[in-house]
């Protein structure tokens, strides 16, 4: 499950460091390139409920396969595209698979783990995703690009080989004798009725709506740092190296943070995540350094462990049933996306419009900002010993 999450990781950020050679060949503006790496997060959405009730109803050892495939297939599609609505229909196929693994990963760890255990596992498998994006981003220029002689399409197509076969070494471990996943199919059919009271609650509203912030951070810096570092005056394999270190210190920090957020101090780990994610978007804003190196670890720890609190916070919500889990991560991932979209989006449009990232960045210190308010909100709301 590690890896294919890992896959994920490299399927996200592989965009990221190649975003100038596809753009020069498909003669595409940053508003367009906005567009496409805002397309995955757009079908994400509407497919994220689906996909959780697929996982209750045929479970995770056939659905994490289907998603590996889905991946790989529209990595392959990236590497065929010869205009941007090829390119963006390309990417946006890779949010059909997505929601299977955000949703289909921490359904099989509430089902193999409880209490402090269930947030260490979780702590473990996020770090898949961070280490894809660190693999994709620090060796996609310096590496992979140099192996295939500067072709971008190639240095997709060896990407998507090695995800097609995460999939089947998945199969192939989860079909061991005496290995068992965990929250597998029980047949379970969608039941309008709890979506609704999942909806009604006051907490999972609050959760939503932080769900839709951090997603805007995480995915507009994800898809941007490389170029806003290049804005700084760095080259492009520096710039690879540099938009790794977040990946870096984001993989400690969700082995380590997620241990820390028991039931009585969830919501102080995650305020004072709010906190790190405001500081370090006001330490990007200056020129390459220690203060910028600062601010991409700072924000580097608080990304790697925002949205697993988040869900952390979410799975042990009063009244929302362990068998709804699916339904739960579903709901979760499509309000989330949402933020998603817009960031990468709006980063895009805003520096196409004002010629610089000054103004995305300041969006993301007001985001983070606002944050605060919201967890604040939440607190209020929350039983004293889901705290």
């Amino acid at each position: 499950m590690w890896l294919i999450y890992f896959c994920f990781g490299i399927n996200i950020a592989s965009m990221a460091p190649l975003i100038a050679p596809i753009s020069e060949e498909l003669g595409v503006g940053f508003s367009s390139m906005g567009l496409i790496l805002g397309a995955w997060p757009l079908t994400y959405i509407i497919a994220s409920i689906p996909s959780g009730i697929l996982l209750d109803r045929f479970g995770a050892r056939r659905m994490l396969f289907v998603a590996a495939f889905i991946m790989a297939a529209s990595m392959i599609a990236r590497s065929a595209a010869v205009n941007s609505f090829q390119m963006f229909f390309a990417v946006s196929i890779l949010g059909f698979g997505g929601p299977l693994i955000s949703v289909g990963a921490p359904k099989v760890i509430a089902g193999c783990f409880k209490g402090p255990s269930r947030a260490s596992a979780m702590g473990v498998y996020v770090t898949g995703p961070y280490l894809g994006g660190l693999v994709s981003l620090s060796l996609m220029n310096s590496v992979v690009m140099v192996f295939v002689d500067q072709n971008w399409r190639a240095a997709i197509c060896i990407f998507a080989l090695f995800t097609l076969m995460s999939g089947m070494l998945w199969l192939i471990a989860t079909n061991i004798k005496g290995v068992k996943v965990a929250e597998d199919a029980d047949g379970k059919k969608f039941n309008l009725l709890a979506f609704f009271e999942l909806i009604g609650l006051r907490p999972v509203q609050l959760i939503l709506l932080m769900s839709v912030g951090i997603f805007f951070i995480n995915h507009s810096l994800n898809n941007w740092l490389p170029e806003i570092l290049v804005s700084r005056g760095l080259d492009r394999v520096a710039a690879g190296y540099w938009a790794s270190i977040p990946s870096i210190i984001g993989i400690l920090g969700a082995l380590i943070i997620p241990r820390l957020a028991v039931p009585k101090y969830r919501l102080s780990v995650m305020a004072g995540l709010f906190i790190a994610t405001f500081t370090a978007s006001l330490l990007l804003q200056t020129d390459a350094g220690p203060l910028m190196f600062m601010g991409l670890c700072i924000q580097g720890l608080a990304r790697g462990s925002m949205m697993t609190v988040a869900i952390l916070i979410l799975m042990e919500t009063p009244k929302v049933p362990a068998d709804r889990l699916g339904l739960a991560g579903g709901l979760f991932f499509t309000v989330a996306e949402i933020g998603g979209v817009l960031g990468p989006v709006s980063f895009g449009i805003l520096s196409d419009l004002t010629g610089s990232f000054a103004p995305s960045l300041a969006l993301v210190t007001t985001i983070s900002a606002t944050l605060i308010v919201v967890l604040i909100a939440l607190h209020h709301v929350t039983p004293k010993q889901y705290q």
